[in-house]
């Protein structure tokens, strides 16, 4: 089974920090782990990042599988980037859910363009008017 070296993530909720550690590759995020080689803490103001080099050489010289946020912390060159989703907003009633509010008024408008049909029945019953008609005229 291959061996990778990544991050874990562990901290509080909106102040991650992460360890850098051994892990199967098929194990969790979070799950178990052989060894921490480092930490990396981007909440902190410096953006701390230690790691043990001799580790670090052995477990690559055994072979294991680098992510790629651990190359680019090696090289100096990752950029954490802060996750925010979007916050949707409409301008009907203060609701949350923008995305909702517009396919509903989708619909709306295409109820507007469809003209109401009529039951079967009526439609049966005034094609038959229709037809009286005809032949009266006759």
């Amino acid at each position: 089974m291959s061996v990778s070296i990544r991050l874990a993530k562990f901290g509080k909720k909106h102040a991650p920090s992460y360890r850098v550690v051994v892990t199967k590759t098929r194990t969790k995020r979070n799950g178990a782990f052989i060894d921490i080689i480092g930490h990396y803490n981007p909440s902190d103001h410096t953006k701390e990042f230690t790691i043990d080099k001799k580790l670090y050489e052995e477990w690559v010289g055994k072979g294991a599988i680098v992510s790629d946020a651990v190359k680019q912390l090696i090289e100096g060159t990752y950029e954490y980037i802060k996750y925010e989703p979007k916050k949707a907003t409409s301008k009907e009633g203060g609701k949350a859910g923008g995305a909702e509010v517009a396919e509903e008024k989708e619909v709306k408008e295409v109820e507007k363009e469809i003209p109401a049909e009529k039951p079967a029945e009526e439609e049966k019953k005034e094609e038959k008017a229709e037809v009286k008609e005809e032949t009266k005229k006759e």
